[in-house]
Order: structure tokens, then sequence, then C-alpha cells
């Protein structure tokens, strides 16, 4: 009995240092909030959301954003008849509206604004130009808690990341940077639960962890065993040896896995990237 109040006033201690700014660095953090949780001192949930705050500063909207080619853009002098397809098939509520001849985007269009036309029978009486929101343009280098409290500070949901030579290279909203903190935030339009491996360009895509080693193999022509592991995390996790945290990768023969989202006790989405072999020999 006697140990272990020593043991629990010696990490009180060792916690108190801490918040008062006293931790050698992240990972001294990180352990002492691990810690707390082990004793019932943290929940596992807070310690999630508190390990997902501290990554958020390290990440930079480029980690994040959806790519330029998965934007559903609204061109400019889109009449309605044109532009209520876009909007039912993409399920989107917010959408960049594009000027075609510039290729530039000028105006956020939000799908509720459209409700109000929906009695109007002349497109001649409706102009997107009228209904959109102000553009928001944010660098792809922007950490994510500064591009947080933007979000807020100007209470907008949706920015326009550029590359270095100003052009659309994707976005961001503000739903994708809480999802780094809060975990996925799904609905009813977000990565279909049927749908575990979601394509973001030729050579890119989205797996959820969870995703069976049979429908891999089914869609990228594998023929990797289920032996061991049944799953693409369990698959990813026993490449690394450990379980990792966000950011790290490693290579299965020809892809390149990199853990997007991960806490400590196991892996839940993935970003693959086909990498072309024959350049490497």
């Amino acid at each position: 009995m006697e140990t272990n109040k020593k043991e629990n006033g010696s990490w009180v201690e060792r916690l108190r240092q801490a918040l008062m700014g006293k931790p050698k660095g992240r990972e001294d953090l990180v352990q002492l909030m691990r810690d707390a949780e082990k004793r019932d001192l943290l929940g596992e949930d807070a310690l999630a959301m508190i390990e997902g705050v501290l990554q958020v500063s390290e990440l930079q909207v480029r980690d994040i954003m959806i790519p330029r080619s998965n934007i559903v853009f609204i061109p400019r002098e889109a009449n309605l008849s044109e532009i209520y397809p876009l909007v039912i098939d993409s399920s989107h509520s917010r959408f960049p509206v594009q000027d075609e001849e510039t290729s530039q985007v000028v105006g956020i269009l939000l799908a509720k604004d459209l409700l109000s036309y929906v009695v109007v029978a002349e497109d001649k009486k409706f102009d997107v130009r009228d209904v959109m929101c102000q553009t928001i343009f944010v660098p792809e280098s922007k950490r994510l808690n500064v591009m947080l409290r933007e979000f807020r500070a100007n209470r907008n949901h949706m920015a326009i990341v550029i590359d270095e030579y100003g052009s659309v290279a994707g976005l961001i909203t503000i739903e994708d940077v809480l999802e780094q903190i809060v975990g996925e935030i799904e609905d009813e339009h977000d990565f279909k639960e049927e749908a575990f491996i979601l394509q973001r360009n030729a050579v890119e895509f989205n797996i959820k962890a969870l995703t069976e080693i049979d429908d891999f193999n089914e869609r990228f022509g594998t023929q990797y065993l289920g032996d061991d592991v049944d799953t693409v995390g369990g698959m990813v996790v026993n490449s690394f040896g450990h379980v990792p945290e966000h950011g790290e990768t490693t290579r299965i023969d020809d892809f390149l896995f990199e853990v997007l989202r991960a806490d400590k006790r196991r892996v839940h989405l993935l970003r693959m990237t086909v990498l072309d072999s024959t350049k490497e020999e």
C-alpha cells in the first residue's frame, strides 16, 4: 500500500511538472498522458483527443486536403439545370465556383442557397454570382492548428488550397481538421460503409484499415494470404512490427502505405500509393 502511494505521488508530481511546462519534450508529455489513462485517471477517448490536438499542431494542410482531382467544381456560367445534377450526384454541401476560362476559383456555392430557386422555372432568373460566398485561399504549408483558428475566427467551413505557383492544389474543410482530433465524423454521404477503398487519383487510394485482405486482392490483383491477419490494417501493422503513428510509412511490394489515422491500439485509415517498380531498376 505504501509503495502504491509513493508511485502515485511520483506520477502526480510528474504530471504537475508537465502541465507547468516542464516536460522534456512532446513524447514525454504523451507518455504521461498514457500513464494517466492506464491508471484510469484519463479516459481512452480523452487521451485520443489530446493526442489528436498535439498531432494537429504538427500537420500541414497538404497532409489532409482533398486533392484537386477529387473536387467537384461548379462552372461560374452554369445554369440551374447544369448545377442540380452536380449537387445531387456528389451530395456535398459546398462547391468551389470556377471560372472555366482561367481555371480560377471565384467563390463558394452553398447547396442550401439553391433551395429558394427550386420553384423558379426559368434559368435566366438565376446567376450563381448572386449567391456564391467569398473564397478563402490558403497555402499547402499552413499548419492545421492555425487553419482551425482561422476557420473559427472567419466563420468559414471551407478553404481552397493553392500551391507555390498559385494554382489550385485542393481544398480543406473544418470537418477535415476536426476529424484529426475527434476521429472520423461519419455521415450518410461520407466514405460509404461498403466502400472501404476510395480512389483519390491514378496511383493513390485511401483504404480503411478494416478492409478485408480478400477484397484488397480482388481490387488490386494481388494474392496476399490472410493466414495470420484478416485485414489490410493487420497486414500493415505486421510490416511495421509495431502499431504505427500518423505519418509513418512502410512498403509492401509495389505499394507504399502511409498511416493517416491511428491511435495507440490500432490503425484506422491508410493512404496507399502504387509505386512504379520499373523506374527503380
